[in-house]
């Protein structure tokens, strides 16, 4: 006979309802969503002696699977300097396609935790967003939460977001838009054809598909979950995409091929999730998740926003 399972060997999950309050923002996470979105990226053209340009534009519509489990038992971080802290979290496994070849394009598991204050070191209450990409990348992204973690009334406040490659100001750190005519034309006019239904206006502010979406619908309530890893600043620490208040904890972490400047360096990442309760026309409700996440891309001596956005739809 096999040894007995005791709860001395493992750790026993707590009930549902109890795991899904202590996941604050994060609960109504848990399930899955699916939807539609839009990918753009500027990548480098070196596999084509840089003939006629240094990079190519490649602009995708999306199709994407976004799954959340959560973890049954407290998570728990042992302290020297303060007591021990226990948390909880969700898995996370995100796969996006073509919207019109249907291949696969992006694929990442992670993890989302909800982190409770610390006072060695000193922090705020924080999300945290744990991610590893295929490319040979992982991300800790980190948010203090916002408006405590409670829903806003009302539609998400969605702000532009500019695709244009970029410098930094030496003595401000402002943004600096690169204005060489032959960089941003195929922003304006694609070398090939754009996907269906994206426009110059899209291509150059991304974030349009996300409030074209919900631009007839009524939603009465959001959450806002904002997270970020080695934030690019501006102009008094102001970023330069989205969130406002970036956390400055955070960072990431990939395999010399694509984390030193030899080839391309993704060094910074963006993001905001908003989670939406919409109001059906009979009052009745579903739930809806939004994102718009920016990744800096570094290459020929310019910043190269990558851009990634989605509505997606609870099943």
């Amino acid at each position: 006979m096999g040894t007995p399972i005791t709860s001395s060997i493992f750790r026993a999950a707590a009930p549902s309802d109890i795991t899904l309050d202590r996941l604050g923002p994060l609960k109504e996470l848990s399930g899955r969503w699916v939807g539609t979105g839009f990918n753009l990226v500027s990548l480098p053209n070196g596999q084509n002696g840089n003939i006629p340009l240094p990079f190519f534009l490649k602009l995708n519509t999306t199709m994407e699977a976004l799954s959340f489990t959560k973890i049954g038992g407290p998570i728990p971080n042992r302290g020297s300097s303060q007591g021990d802290i226990f948390f909880l979290g969700l898995h996370y496994l995100q796969q996006v396609s073509d919207g019109v070849t249907s291949a696969l394009l992006h694929l990442e598991p992670g993890l989302w935790l909800n982190l409770p204050v610390s006072t060695s070191p000193a922090q705020p209450r924080t999300l945290a967003r744990l991610g590893t990409i295929p490319h040979g990348d992982s991300i800790l992204a980190q948010g203090n939460l916002i408006n405590n973690g409670d829903p806003f009334p009302g539609p998400p406040k969605i702000d532009p977001v500019d695709s244009t490659p970029f410098t930094l100001d030496a003595t401000t750190g402002a943004r600096v838009n690169d204005t060489n005519p032959a960089y941003l034309a195929p922003f304006v006019t694609p070398v090939s054809p754009p996907p269906p239904g994206i426009t110059p206006a899209i291509i150059a502010n991304p974030n349009l598909i996300l409030t074209n979406a919900i631009s007839a619908q009524t939603i009465v309530s959001t959450f806002v979950l904002a997270v970020s890893a080695n934030p690019v600043g501006g102009i008094n620490g102001t970023p330069i995409a989205p969130p406002a208040t970036p956390n400055i904890v955070g960072g990431i972490e990939s395999i010399p091929f694509v984390g030193t400047n030899a080839n391309v360096n993704a060094n910074a990442l963006s993001a905001i999730f908003w989670i939406e309760t919409v109001e059906n026309s009979d009052g009745s409700t579903f739930l809806q998740l939004q994102y718009t996440q920016t990744v800096i891309l570094e290459f020929v001596g310019l910043k190269w926003p990558h851009i990634s956005v989605a509505t997606l739809v609870k099943q």
